[in-house]
């Protein structure tokens, strides 16, 4: 088989397409928990605090020059980075969790026979005693 061929088999098969579309999908995602921390929930905790907007929040080390920008951290942005982090963690968690819960149940109900109807039941009971 040529390495062609074989690159073929593995970019067609269904998990590299399904991980591709998660890919693009998580990136998309990504981009509305970014807006969601910045637009939403970074201003009120901002003014919890004092008016404080987070993304600007930054340590000069250095003054900017004629010859050379300035030197700064930026840990306002770290700051924001994590709270973006802690949201996509806890989605994914909750999404994570509720697939669980689902899968239990379906276990449980493949686990669990059915009960029979009353009228089966009447029938085994009719049928026991005729044996008698």
């Amino acid at each position: 088989m040529s390495m062609m061929q074989e690159f073929k088999d593995f970019a067609i098969k269904g998990n590299v397409v399904d991980m591709a579309v998660g890919v693009i999908i998580g990136g998309a995602f990504g981009k509305i928990v970014s807006s969601l921390v910045t637009d939403v929930v970074m201003p009120p905790i901002g003014v919890v605090v004092g008016g404080v907007d987070f993304s600007k929040l930054a340590l000069t080390l250095q003054m900017a020059t004629a010859a050379s920008p300035a030197v700064v951290i930026s840990y306002g942005r770290f700051i924001q980075t994590v709270v973006d982090f802690t949201i996509v963690a806890a989605v994914i968690f909750m999404v994570i969790k509720g697939i669980n819960s689902i899968k239990k149940k379906a276990a449980e109900a493949q686990a669990a026979p059915a009960a029979p109807p009353a009228q089966e039941i009447l029938l085994r009971e009719i049928r026991d005693l005729l044996k008698k």
